[in-house]
């Protein structure tokens, strides 16, 4: 047992009202002082009074307070004793525990059964104080008070166990038994219990009194029973005015109700509320004030709810600022969304949509693009864009609004319609000036503020986009004006870029169309059709040009030569690329070299293209690596075919192109073996030659890889469907039988057929890249129209040529022609035997016009040359020259060929006369 302090104070009898002094380790005081002097204030007085102010509403009162009429009633526990513990026992006239409370059996340890007898002097004093304890039980059973502060041992039950220690403090009052006698009831409470409630309190106090947050105890009428400073601070006043009310008179009706019934059902289930925000007014302050409120309900010592701690803190600036960033968050994701979304298409209503579709409804409930009517012409600077009136078309509107007009400000306007602003309207200034203006709403209209914002790239006005806000939506801030600026800024760029690709597409696509063959061509001993689509058309979207071109090229001897070709790459770069590479390939027709030959001299062409120097410059530049770099790579696809209508036969030569397909009469179509090749602008590669003889009405198709190639559509597919649609062909209209039909009479309509017929089987195939689809249906010259004589070399030939021609030309019907054609027929073979070798042939075939060739096996080129007025000679190419319509040489396997064209008859244009040829010679 511990140590006994060394002086005790004790209380004398209550009547004298005197304070015992020091007496044997026993600490003393004055009952009714209320207070332990160590303390200054009886711990168990202090909660109890303490306990008074937050006993919840109907429970008994504590010491001390008022009496109310229901202080005898019973209630469930929950006073202040369920936090202290507290134990009573009395002692009889014999100084012996006679009656031991359950209390005192769990604070002490000790049940009734073996307490009940006890000597408590003996059993819970240390030996060396029991003298004093035995002579202070007297005074007591002699009718005085005491209290004070003792240690105490408890014996243990259990051997070899320690004695438990502890310091308790004692309230013993005289009393008298039913006999008379005297005896005493002993009050004991922990005191280690006491100073821990203490403690606590103090603790509890402070919290209470230093929080910066507003706190309340409200009581489980919903009443405030406490609030400390902080919350009156707010609210005004002192704490004590707030006793009593309720959240009615703090919070607006609504509010309060839905406040209310949180904590009803917080005071019922014990679930606790974290964050819960609050908004209402402070007095004599303007606008909306917020708060984070936390609600948990509050238990008494034996576990009973007795109401709710309010623990709330004004967020209003927290929330002010959060708008901001979620302000400033939504502008960066609408900012982020309208650079991924917008300008992803270079058309002008495509991109004036996805701007729409950005901001409604994330930014606005309304919104309309015009753009100036002359830019979208074309017009580099239309008429009336410095005061802001001139014709604009709306090309988007979009609304997240059911049953909106096509406006948000002034008269409603069509989507597509053509219109202008007034003057002195907003938008027209806003247009005027490249500011944008904010126009307030109409009295009674839907709409509540508008944003009139110029669309303004590279210093340039292009249009107006208006966003507007709805009744009840939030009205345009300083902030959202410089977001809408952004976003029509944006677009204003895109939408600027698309119109300049228009203008840069149609200038490109005007100019592939300038360079292709223009209307339909013919040719002799075929029925040509063909088609060429620019991308967009192929694929109902804006796309840029390519280098696909066809052509069809009229050569010596009715013969025709057949292009089609595909520079690699888009745009005007490549259009460019393939009107040279067109030019080039007439300039070399005209020349009648050989397929294989034509492609040689292309595939040097396309090596200089990208070289300033021409090729030369680009051979240098390929062995300077560094250099090589600089200058651009071109390639190119390309087939050329050459027809001769008088055999049927055609030879074909390949660049890197798509192989052509016949389809023969009665036929399935098939894919002619032509070697591939390589591609123009490779070089270094051969190229070969392949001669085929294509059967009366056979169909002969070039094309190029946009046809039958797609990202969707492997090539191989697209090739198949294309020999599909040649096998099964349309049929041709009732009656018409292609077969029996003379030439050019109603077959070039059944080819048209044909290829309307290729283009929409195929639609499914069609990718971004150009279309070309040349297709000829095989026509020969007739037996009947073709003259070939072979002449001995002597000079009674050209007596014979001549004689030859005249017949040839009477049977054909072609006696104007008579004189003229004996007249150059006779040039010809005489030449051929001056300056040529071996035999003579003269060949007259008649189709459009009349050619007459002249073939013998000398290498020589005959060469025009002016004669002089003494020669007796040289002048008959120069007749030549003046007589036909054409003439020219070109070299063959075995020699060459001289040849002349000569219209024929149609009573419009006067033959020229062979008098007044030979005399203007001299």
């Amino acid at each position: 047992m511990s140590e006994i302090p060394a002086k005790a104070t004790e209380s004398k009898d209550p009547s004298d009202g005197a304070r015992a002094e020091a007496t044997d380790g026993l600490t003393s005081g004055d009952p009714t002082s209320g207070g332990v002097p160590s303390a200054g204030v009886s711990p168990v007085e202090a909660l109890a009074a303490d306990a008074s102010s937050v006993a919840p509403s109907g429970t008994p009162p504590s010491v001390g307070g008022p009496a109310v009429d229901g202080m005898w009633q019973s209630s469930p526990p929950g006073s202040m004793y369920d936090y202290i513990r507290v134990a009573s026992f009395s002692i009889g006239p014999d100084g012996l525990v006679d009656q031991w409370s359950l209390r005192a059996e769990q604070l002490l340890g000790i049940p009734a059964a073996r307490a009940v007898g006890m000597d408590p002097i003996a059993a819970f004093v240390d030996p060396d104080r029991r003298e004093r304890g035995q002579r202070k039980m007297a005074e007591i059973l002699d009718g005085r008070e005491w209290t004070g502060v003792v240690p105490f041992r408890i014996p243990d039950t259990v051997d070899d166990e320690p004695d438990r220690e502890g310091v308790a403090e004692v309230y013993v009052m005289p009393t008298r038994t039913e006999d008379g006698e005297k005896a005493a009831v002993c009050i004991v409470v922990d005191v280690r219990t006491l100073r821990s409630i203490e403690t606590d309190l103090a603790a509890s106090q402070a919290i209470f009194g230093q929080s910066p947050f507003g706190f309340l105890l409200i009581d489980p009428d919903l009443r405030v029973r406490r609030a400390n400073q902080q919350f009156a601070s707010t609210f005004g006043g002192v704490p004590d005015d707030h006793r009593g009310k309720g959240v009615h008179d703090y919070l607006p009706r609504a509010e309060a109700e839905r406040v209310a019934a949180t904590m009803r059902r917080v005071l019922e289930t014990g679930e606790s509320i974290t964050d819960m925000h609050v908004t209402g007014f402070v007095p004599d302050t303007d606008g909306h004030r917020h708060w984070s409120v936390n609600l948990y309900r509050v238990h008494s010592g034996s576990g009973r709810p007795i109401g709710i701690a309010w623990l709330g803190i004004d967020i209003t600036a927290r929330r002010a600022a959060a708008r901001e960033a979620a302000a400033a968050r939504r502008n960066l994701a609408l900012l982020n969304e309208a650079g991924a979304r917008i300008g992803n298409s270079l058309d002008l209503e495509t991109t004036a949509r996805e701007l729409l579709d950005v901001v409604v409804p994330g930014f606005c409930d309304l919104a309309t693009v015009d753009l100036y009517q002359g830019l979208l012409a074309g017009d580099e600077t239309p008429p009336g864009l410095a005061d802001g009136s001139a014709d604009v078309r709306r090309v988007a509107f979009a609304s997240a609004v059911s049953g909106a007009p096509f406006s948000v400000t002034g008269e409603p306007v069509k989507l597509g319609a053509v219109h202008n602003y007034a003057f002195n309207s907003p938008c027209a200034d806003a247009l005027r000036t490249g500011r944008p203006r904010l126009v307030p709403g109409e009295e009674g209209g839907l709409v509540r503020t508008t944003l009139a914002v110029p669309m303004v790239a590279h210093d340039t006005v292009v249009g107006l986009a208006q966003f507007a806000r709805t009744k009840g939506s939030e009205p345009f801030g300083d902030r959202d004006r410089d977001l809408a600026v952004e976003l029509a800024a944006r677009a204003a760029v895109c939408i600027d870029n698309a119109r300049l690709y228009r203008r840069e597409h149609e200038r490109a696509l005007l100019l592939q169309r300038s360079l292709l063959p223009p209307g339909d061509p013919e040719a002799s001993g075929l029925d040509i059709a063909c088609r060429y689509l620019p991308g967009s058309a192929a694929t109902g979207r804006s796309g840029e040009v390519g280098g696909d071109w066809f052509d069809v090229i009229e050569l010596p001897g009715h013969r025709t030569a057949l292009v089609v070709g595909d520079v690699m790459g888009r745009g005007l770069r490549a259009a460019v690329a393939m009107g040279e590479l067109r030019s080039a390939v007439r300039t070399l027709a005209q020349l009648d070299l050989e397929p294989a030959e034509v492609l040689s001299h292309l595939d040097e062409i396309v090596q200089g293209l990208g070289a300033p120097g021409g090729v030369q410059q680009a051979t240098r530049a390929a062995r300077r690596p560094r250099e090589a770099d600089l200058s651009e790579v071109y390639l190119a696809t390309c087939v050329y075919a050459v027809y001769d209508p008088v055999t049927r036969r055609c030879t074909f030569a390949n660049a890197g192109h798509l192989p052509p397909v016949l389809v023969e009469p009665g036929e399935a179509a098939l894919m002619l073996d032509v070697p591939p090749g390589m591609p123009l602008g490779v070089g270094g590669e051969p190229f070969e030659e392949v001669e085929v003889e294509l059967p009366e009405g056979a169909l002969l198709a070039l094309y190029t890889d946009g046809l039958v190639e797609s990202r969707d559509h492997p090539l191989d597919e697209g090739l198949q469907a294309f020999v599909g649609a040649l096998t099964d062909p349309p049929h041709p209209p009732s009656g018409h039988h292609p077969a029996t039909t003379a030439p050019h009479a109603g077959t070039h309509r059944d080819l048209e057929d044909v290829c309307d017929h290729v283009l929409n089987t195929l639609d499914t195939h069609h990718g971004e890249d150009d279309i070309a689809l040349l297709m000829a249906r095989v026509q020969g010259l007739p037996a009947d129209s073709v003259g070939d004589w072979t002449l001995p070399r002597e000079p009674r030939s050209v007596g014979r040529a001549r004689e030859h021609a005249r017949t040839r030309l009477l049977a054909w019907g072609l006696e104007p022609l008579v004189d003229t054609a004996e007249l150059l027929v006779s040039e010809l073979v005489t030449n051929a035997l001056r300056y040529g070798e071996g035999e003579i042939r003269l060949r007259l075939l008649l189709d459009r016009t009349l050619v007459c060739e002249v073939w013998d096996a000398g290498l020589v080129q005959p060469r025009r040359r002016r004669a002089r007025d003494t020669d007796e000679g040289g002048r008959g190419l120069q007749l030549v020259g003046l007589l036909s319509a054409a003439w020219g040489s070109r070299r063959t396997p075995r020699g060459k060929t001289v040849w002349f064209e000569l219209p024929l008859p149609n009573g419009e244009t006067p033959l020229p006369d062979p008098s007044e040829a030979l005399l203007s010679l001299y």
